[in-house]
């Protein structure tokens, strides 16, 4: 039989042969102190076409028994590692299995995590794409939805919690047992169980319908104190309000709870009823603004999926896309509009559009509709394009047939296809119902074509300032040459006597290579001519030579913080192709980031910065060019609001460019306290950040990561520690450090993830210049040892990127024309080739300017 793989054949001939009704669940969590499996008892109740074969998967330790229909089954025949073959179906069948499953410490399937403050266990599941299968046996596939009955044994004082309200446990030989109601028919993927001593703070709501709906928020006990869950109530009820008014349909489950989990690595998890996020919007000190913010969106991103992901599932994963960015764009316009975030919209340009246009560019780049044709399909396109471009073309879609038919017909697709599953063509039919616009030719060029336009303004004006002449001029990557229609608005801003303000706008239609304004001629051309203001289309742009002139000298004047972002992402953008030199777009940071007031934005510019200073810069200048950004980061600390998120961004990204001895003077005052900025006390993050600094420069070492880990032996800490001790600038600790996680795999997903972004955080990338071939001789290795999440981590976590040069390159070409396969892993590769080529482009460009 085929191994873990499940192709979309397999799928559809399984789905065709059987409808499953009820999974009930016995599985004993009772030793999880002591024991690295535990055992689940499953009983699941199917129908089949009579006479059939057909396999359930299950990625057990160990099969005891499997019983089909009072039939004994020999193990050693049926069971394969990770499937159970099952022959002669009857028409309706009963089929038992008992097996041990492994605890894993990936983050896939059940992750155990012993806390470290009171050696306290916690469990939680993680199951999208394949993983339930590595907790029960199961037909692991969307379109298979029953019921799933829980019957869990835990140690005493634990509580478990799952899709369905957690019932009172009974005390039995020594262990809890909760038995838990079925769940209507769901997905196995969002079925959920995360087990432990964890805490809870509870409230409730009532649904639209009238239901009382009984809303938990959790942590675990050490972190339980900085939970902040008032705030996150408040937030999950106006998502409530928002949702079940915007689509007219009332929440589909029982109960809604939060849980916060430890090593979770994604933001978050849409579990039904039960959503699992990482404890990383757990703040125990001062985060950022756009960390908050972000979690805000998070948390309306995972109750959106209760309705469009969940209530209604797609049949197959290659409408995994639309699963995603529905959320995506869901979660954008309710926090813009039920909270107060309501420049939610640009944090979503500056940071998710980035991510897509990023993503679009790479020869990885694949159409939003993607070929799925196995799970593995599924691991490598679960990316930038299947959230972020998705959810700008979401947003592109609504703009092109109309706001409130796209909710209309959003809210007719629910009524219709309630707790079934479905596939892209089924939502399209209900918009073009509520728009009157035919969308197939839309879908085509949008979803079956991959890569990102470009939009240009081509203008003509007279002696008196009026425009002549406007046109849009669309073009296309050579690899992907689809001229796409677009749904834009074009804004003219001009500096008033009190800021650059936009005096005129108009919304339009383009398509193919040029697309006329006529709507334009005669209107005064103003200072700046933005197209796609307001950012609703999904197109690279670039300004016309006199906006951008007037845009360098006046962005920190523009009064609109999403005109202020689309200007950064259009000159960021023209960096990265090589058509503005790293030290101009440096400047134009350096020169106008001090006064930016969108949180995300800063965050964002300042991780372009530290680009542009680095591997993007002629490497002749990159010292200067360091100690440049560094000196006005610290400078802008200084004369930042005392306490405000300005004033803790720019120290933080300081502390991570540091490069001299005075920095270093600067960051061991503010470690010793004798430097203090006001309103600004280092809390415990901010400890770590300084001393990483301090590490980065050669000015500590492990001695000093060991102490500061000492007095925080949290989670937080031993993560913290583990990305500063990879931190160390030395080719022998960085050696260190890439020959234990690839060794040790004992070593648990947060920190290696952690590890891996101290390894490559260098002020002089020659520390792992001995290592290049080193990396490449590991590859297969590493892909053949370890789950692909954490292969994932590590080949790209240590993939020498600050190099940048032609002997990485030349790396990276050998290898590939060395190996065929696996295809996600070359994938992996070449997209860090891509990074290479892209970067050296940029360097010429920067030398091209001196």
């Amino acid at each position: 039989m085929p191994g873990e793989n499940l192709t979309r054949k397999e799928a559809k001939s399984r789905a065709r042969d059987l409808t499953t009704r009820s999974y009930v669940l016995d599985i004993d969590l009772s030793q999880a102190h002591s024991s690295d499996t535990f055992r689940t008892r499953a009983t699941i109740r199917f129908l089949a076409t009579s006479g059939r074969s057909t396999f359930i998967d299950a990625l057990a330790h160990s099969v005891h028994a499997v019983s089909l229909n009072g039939r004994e089954l020999a193990v050693d025949e049926v069971f394969d590692g990770s499937r159970i073959a099952l022959e002669g179906l009857d028409h309706e069948n009963e089929l038992f299995i008992d097996a041990d499953f492994s605890y894993t410490n990936t983050g896939e399937g059940l992750h155990k995590f012993v806390d470290p403050v009171d050696a306290e266990v916690y469990l939680y599941s993680q199951f999208e794409v394949p993983d339930s299968r590595r907790v029960f046996p199961v037909f692991e596939q969307p379109d298979l939805k029953a019921t799933f009955e829980f019957r869990v044994h835990t140690p005493l004082g634990w509580t478990v919690v799952s899709n369905q309200a957690t019932p009172s446990a009974l005390e039995h030989d020594d262990s809890l047992v909760f038995s838990f109601s079925p769940t209507p028919r769901i997905s196995s993927y969002i079925t959920a169980l995360i087990a432990g001593p964890y805490q809870v703070v509870r409230d409730e709501l009532t649904s639209a319908n009238g239901k009382v709906v009984p809303l938990g928020i959790y942590a675990r006990q050490s972190l339980f104190a900085y939970l902040d869950a008032d705030y996150l109530f408040d937030i999950t009820k106006k998502g409530f309000a928002y949702f079940e008014e915007k689509f007219s349909y009332p929440y589909p489950f029982d109960k809604y709870d939060q849980l916060f989990v430890p090593e979770f690595n994604a933001g978050a998890m849409e579990n039904a009823g039960a959503v699992t996020f990482t404890e990383n919007y757990v703040f125990r000190g001062d985060v950022s603004d756009a960390m908050r913010e972000r979690r805000v969106v998070t948390v309306l991103h995972e109750l959106a999926h209760m309705w469009f992901g969940d209530l209604v599932t797609m049949r197959w994963w290659n409408d995994l896309w639309l699963n995603e960015s529905f959320a995506e764009w869901a979660s954008t316009i309710a926090t813009a509009e039920a909270t107060e975030w309501t420049e939610a919209w640009t944090t979503f340009q500056a940071m998710e559009k980035n991510w897509a246009y990023r993503q679009d560019q790479l020869p990885s780049t694949h159409p939003i509709v993607a070929t799925i044709n196995d799970l593995e399909d599924v691991q490598v396109n679960f990316d930038g394009i299947t959230y972020a471009k998705g959810g700008s073309v979401l947003k592109q879609l609504a703009a092109w047939v109309g706001r409130d038919a796209f909710f209309q017909g959003v809210s007719n697709y629910f009524q219709k296809h309630a707790w079934l599953n479905t596939e892209l063509r089924d939502l399209l039919a209900e918009l073009e119902v509520t728009s009157g616009r035919e969308l197939s030719s839309w879908s085509k060029k949008w979803l079956e074509t991959a890569g990102v336009n470009t939009l240009r303004p081509e203008l003509s004006v007279d002696a008196e300032g009026l425009i002549t002449s406007f046109a849009i001029i669309q073009s296309a990557p050579e690899d992907w040459p689809t001229l796409r229609p677009h749904r834009l608005a074009i804004g003219i801003y001009s500096d008033t006597a009190h800021a650059v303000e936009r005096v005129h706008r108009i919304e339009c239609d383009v398509d193919g290579a040029r697309t006329d304004i006529p709507e334009l001629i005669g209107v005064p051309r103003g200072d700046m001519i933005i197209i796609n203001d307001d950012d609703l289309a999904y197109a690279k742009i670039r300004l016309d030579q006199d906006s951008e002139s007037f845009a360098r000298e006046n962005l920190s004047s523009i009064s609109s913080p999403l005109a202020r972002s689309l200007v950064w992402s259009a000159t960021w953008d023209a960096t990265r192709d090589g058509e503005m030199a790293a030290r101009d777009f440096r400047r134009l940071i350096l020169a106008n980031i001090e006064t930016e007031t969108e949180s995300t934005t800063i965050r964002t510019v300042l991780g372009q910065l530290r680009i542009v200073s680095t591997v993007y810069a002629d490497p002749a200048t990159v010292s200067g060019a360091q100690r440049e950004v560094a000196d006005r980061l610290w400078e802008m600390t200084l004369a930042a609001t005392p306490g405000s998120d300005n004033q803790f961004q720019f120290l933080k990204a300081f502390a991570q460019m540091a490069t001299s001895a005075e920095h270093a003077d600067i960051l061991r005052a503010l470690r010793s306290g004798s430097t203090v900025l006001p309103e600004r006390p280092l809390d415990t993050d901010l400890h770590w950040d300084v001393l990483g600094g301090l590490v980065l420069l050669g000015e500590a070492g492990a001695d000093d990561i060991e102490a500061q880990r000492d007095g925080d032996n949290t989670s937080n800490g031993h993560q913290a520690a583990a990305r500063l001790h990879a931190m160390i600038p030395s080719a022998e600790a960085k050696a260190d450090t890439f020959h234990r996680l690839i060794t040790d795999d004992t070593v648990p997903n947060a920190l290696v993830r952690a590890a891996t972004l101290g390894y490559t955080h260098v002020g002089d990338p020659s520390v792992l210049a001995d290592l290049v071939t080193t990396y490449f001789d590991a590859l297969d290795t590493i892909w053949e040892s370890r789950s692909y999440k954490m292969a994932e981590y590590l080949v790209e976590g240590l993939f020498p990127s600050p190099l940048a040069s032609a002997a990485l390159e030349d790396a990276c070409v050998k290898w590939l024309n060395e190996h065929e396969g696996p295809a996600a892993l070359r994938r992996m590769v070449e997209e860090n080739l891509a990074g290479v080529i892209r970067a050296r482009k940029a360097q010429q460009r920067d030398l091209s300017a001196a």
